[in-house]
Formats: structure tokens, sequence, C-alpha cells
């Protein structure tokens, strides 16, 4: 059967899979963020530890990649441009160090930064110049490497940046496609075999594509205040749950 050839897991959990990555990358699309972290906490349920950040990673990196065509001619080149060169620096330093803080301290950092982001004063110019922008990129794709989900970390950065809906999401999704990509490096050097993962992703790929397009059609209906509120709500519900997660992890 088709549906079992496309991955190690029982047929019914790769259907699954895949109308959740149509709904999650909808999610992403209509809202700006959330998809990604609500993807990879289902997937943690169902597939080997050692498979989820690699095939997750894969299957955001369509996602996203197909949102940033879709939202081109709105991406902020600048932020790209600086976000780059730090996603490659984060890379190196995940493929080379293996560095690991305690358990739940860095779910905690995560959800700190991302409240800050989107309830304290804002930052200074600095924070979100060039260099500022450099290094988020090399922190977030480190993190990337090791929890999977950046997402909330990046959107709460590109959040301070740039106001409107359609910029905020192109650029975002711009920034997470390269980081993404870089996971093929990091875990290929690590000797992941994607081979047995590959139907599955290529599903999820093209299922998500189909949700974003869906998404992008509502966020086209959305006023720069709506998803504004939107956009800081779902990200502040995520801290939360880093935050519930961060605590269950230090108390054992």
């Amino acid at each position: 059967m088709l549906l079992d050839a496309l991955s190690p897991l029982p047929s019914a959990v790769n259907l699954g899979l895949v109308a959740l990555s149509a709904l999650t990358s909808g999610i992403s699309a209509a809202a700006g963020i959330g998809g990604g972290t609500l993807l990879i906490m289902t997937m943690a349920q169902v597939m080997p530890a050692a498979a989820l950040i690699p095939v997750h990673g894969m299957v955001q990196l369509g996602s996203n990649a197909s949102r940033a065509a879709l939202t081109w001619r709105h991406l902020d080149r600048g932020i790209l441009a600086a976000f780059l060169p730090g996603v490659v620096l984060g890379a190196l330093a995940a493929a080379w160090l293996l560095v690991r803080l305690p358990a739940g301290v860095l779910e905690l950092c995560i959800a700190g930064f991302v409240l800050y982001a989107c309830w304290g004063p804002g930052w200074p110019r600095r924070a979100v110049g060039r260099a500022g922008t450099l290094v988020a990129g090399a922190v977030t794709t480190f993190l990337s490497s090791l929890v999977g989900a950046s997402g909330p970390l990046v959107a709460a950065f590109i959040k301070q940046g740039l106001t409107q809906r359609l910029p905020r999401v192109a650029t975002f999704s711009a920034c997470m496609t390269s980081q993404h990509l870089t996971k093929a490096f990091v875990f290929g050097v690590a000797g992941f075999v994607f081979r047995d993962w590959v139907g599955l992703m290529l599903a999820m790929v093209a299922a998500g594509f189909l949700g974003t397009w869906l998404g992008l059609r509502l966020l086209h209906r959305l006023s720069d205040h709506r998803f504004d509120a939107i956009f800081k709500w779902v990200l502040s519900l995520l801290a939360l749950r880093l935050i519930w997660l961060g605590v269950q992890r230090l108390t054992g």
C-alpha cells in the first residue's frame, strides 16, 4: 500500500501526519507563526526521537519555502541578507559542537525572550540592525538543531523590525527556509539516513503547500492591526507552553 511505503511508521500515522502538515502550514500562513511548533509537538508522540528533528526540519523547509515563494514581493531583503551569514555560523557550530544546557533551561530562556519581545519595551535600534540580525541568525540556527522548532524565537525577532503583516510573513518564511536548509547538512554530518523518510517528507511538503495557499488567502483578508494581535497572542501562548515544559523538565 502506498501509505505503508512512505516511512517506517504505520499507514494510518503517515496519513495523519500528511493531513496535519496541511493544517499547520495553513496556520503558519494565516497567523504568521505556530504551525511548526504544533507539528513537532504531534510528531514527537509518534516518531523515533532520532528522526524527529531532521524530518520535521525538512518538512518545514518545504512549508516555509512555499510560503516565501508565494509572498516574495513583500520580502525585506535587508533583514534576510544580514540573517544569512548568522545561519551559516550557527549551522557550523551545531554540526561540530556538542553544547547542551540542563533540561528545561533552554525552554525557559526562549520563552522569556519571546514574552519580552511581545510585551516588553521596544529594543534599541542596534539590536535589530545588521549586527544584531546576524547574531540572531547564528543563535536561532544553533538552537533549532537542538530543539527543532526555533520559529517563536525568530518570529519574535522579526516582529521588532517589521510591522506590516505581509512583509513579516514573507521575511520570517525566508529566514526559516534558510535555517531549515542547514539541517540537511547538520544531520547528514551526524549520520542520519534521510532515505527511509523521503516518501513521508515529500507527501507532507506537498500537503503543506496546499495548506499554505489556503492560509495566505485568509491572511490577505486580515488587517495589519488584527494580524499583529493574533501574532502576539499566538507567540505568547507558545511561550507559556515552553515555560510549562521547562518547569516540568527542571523539576524532573
